[in-house]
């Protein structure tokens, strides 16, 4: 199944970082996405599009976890010509992540 059927995404842009929250439609389904959705997965996934590590944090009160990662030099924002390098993009592309 797709990540997208049990949860949402949001993101926030930040010149070259980007944060990816993922949230889950039922609180019920986190346990779920925080066992499937690791950093390594995420940084694994979006390979082509990040550079360096990606770091999750763990928002259980809100069902949520929310990851930090950092674009290659010219992939952000207001640094490329690239058509939409906003994190919605991103975020978009992390909800097809498959989980078991």
């Amino acid at each position: 199944m797709r990540l997208r059927t049990i949860a949402h995404g949001r993101a926030g842009d930040k010149g070259r970082r980007v944060n990816l929250s993922v949230i889950a439609f039922d609180p019920a389904d986190y346990p779920r996405i925080a066992a499937a959705v690791t950093a390594e997965r995420v940084a694994a996934h979006l390979a082509e599009l990040i550079a360096g590590p990606v770091v999750r944090y763990e928002l259980p009160q809100l069902a949520a976890l929310n990851f930090v990662l950092e674009r290659p030099p010219g992939g952000g924002v207001t640094e490329t010509l690239a058509l939409d390098p906003h994190g919605k993009s991103l975020s978009a592309a992390l909800l097809e992540l498959e989980i078991p």
